[in-house]
């Protein structure tokens, strides 16, 4: 047995132990089990919002939004924290109200299932037409089990554009569902008002943070916002952990990692986080962002540690900051310069230069004669010779001349039909009075007076 079939052959053993340590006899059945998601529940069958949608009558949820209650009427200022900022009440109660808007995220999506099996008894064909779950929400509030409040429906139109409207009457109009009974319809009217009041307190839960990040972060608030600054800090889990992280880490908070089998990734972006979709980057070309992330991640880091040591609370710091952000981005967004390309780079000669003849500055008066052909200077005799010996006689060739090879002699004339003629004869006649009388070595010509009769 060869080196390489022992080796091989330890391999496979180690493998074999690897397997059997792995997964014990009684474990290897429920490892191929698939975990059941979210969307594969059916809430069809629930009895009422109230029993899966248990966050609006939570404690946490009632005690989070009485003290955002309070504290919204009363204006702090930076003087009155001292020491760390995680030790003040109000910020904790900012790290805890950001938390729950994920959570009121999440239990609208569960009402929206909720609402969309309902619902499909009576109209199964709205869940294509409107896919946002809030507006499918306040449609089917407004809808109910009369379809007809399609037509000239005012509440419908601030709801929905008017050709979605116009789909949604034409689809109602041909629908096979049945109507509901009391108790359903009952039931996805609670199921609605319970999603648009929590929607409702999202909304003004993010008014209370936004308003407050000033006071907690200026800096930090003023280069990615309010709303995105509330986020990172509290996935970093308060500003001084934020002001200790680097750039790096700081620009995958909030990074999405789901693995969404059966559907296409194209749409996710890998190691994107809160950062990437802020208002900053998101102005910027596609093809930009990724940079630009990195950028706002690094000046976010900046602004993070002089907030967590409450200096600059005026925002200073923090407006020269995006005002060198800015900078880059429009230094990133300029056209490439024109080169300029000096007149010496078109000759048409094997390495001979001019130099700085006949260029501003070089103190001539007048440049001297130069040969096209060569580029060379040359006298005036000599340019003389030069014009006789180039002139030609009779046909012209097209391999001297560079002239086109399709050129042909043969012309119709709607007198003698073919005819041999001279294309370049008239061009010849031309070139020849040029030379004669405007050329370089033309010189003046004596006129003779007329002799008086």
């Amino acid at each position: 047995m060869s080196l390489a079939d022992e080796l091989l052959a330890d391999l496979e053993e180690a493998g074999d132990e690897g397997e059997d340590g792995l997964y014990p006899e009684g474990e290897e059945g429920d490892r191929l089990e698939d975990i059941p998601e979210e969307m594969e529940v059916d809430y069809s069958k629930a009895e009422s919002v109230a029993s899966i949608a248990k966050l609006r009558n939570s404690k946490q949820f009632s005690e989070i939004m009485d003290k955002i209650s309070v504290y919204i009427g009363k204006q702090r200022k930076n003087s009155e924290v001292s020491g760390p900022v995680e030790a003040d009440p109000e910020y904790r109660l900012i790290v805890a109200a950001n938390n729950l808007t994920v959570e009121i995220d999440n239990e609208l999506n569960i009402i929206h299932k909720f609402t969309r099996d309902k619902y499909s008894k009576r109209f199964p064909e709205l869940e294509s037409l409107v896919p946002d779950s809030l507006d499918y929400i306040r449609t089917v509030k407004e809808l109910g089990n009369n379809l007809e409040k399609c037509k000239n429906n005012e509440t419908l139109q601030q709801i929905l554009t008017n050709a979605t409207i116009m789909v949604v009457s034409v689809t109602a109009s041909t629908t096979q569902g049945s109507l509901l009974s009391e108790d359903e319809l009952k039931q996805l009217e609670e199921a609605c008002n319970m999603a648009l009041e929590l929607n409702q307190s999202k909304h003004r839960i993010y008014e209370y943070v936004e308003s407050r990040m000033s006071f907690i972060a200026p800096n930090l608030s003023i280069i990615v916002g309010a709303s995105t600054a509330a986020k990172i800090m509290g996935i970093a889990g308060g500003l001084t952990n934020l002001s200790k992280m680097p750039a790096c880490n700081l620009m995958l908070l909030g990074a999405q990692r789901r693995t969404l089998s059966g559907f296409s990734s194209t749409s996710l972006l890998p190691h994107t986080g809160f950062i990437y979709h802020c208002d900053v980057v998101q102005s910027l070309p596609p093809d930009l962002r990724r940079k630009a992330a990195r950028l706002v991640a690094a000046k976010c880091t900046l602004a993070a540690r002089v907030d967590s040591f409450h200096e600059s609370s005026d925002g200073k710091v923090g407006y020269d900051l995006k005002e060198e952000i800015e900078r880059k981005f429009d230094k990133w967004q300029e056209p490439p310069p024109v080169k300029q390309i000096e007149d010496d780079a078109y000759q048409e000669d094997l390495g001979f230069s001019l130099g700085q003849l006949g260029k501003s500055g070089s103190g001539r008066v007048r440049q001297a004669q130069v040969n096209e052909a060569t580029k060379a200077r040359i006298s005036k005799s000599l340019q003389r010779t030069l014009q006789k010996q180039s002139m030609t006689y009779g046909g012209k060739s097209t391999v001297r001349d560079r002239s086109s090879g399709t050129s042909s002699s043969v012309a119709f004339t709607p007198l003698q039909g073919l005819e041999i003629v001279n294309p370049q004869a008239a061009e010849k006649k031309v070139a020849e009075a040029n030379q004669k009388y405007f050329s370089n070595m033309a010189e003046f010509l004596k006129v003779k007076k007329e002799s008086k009769m």
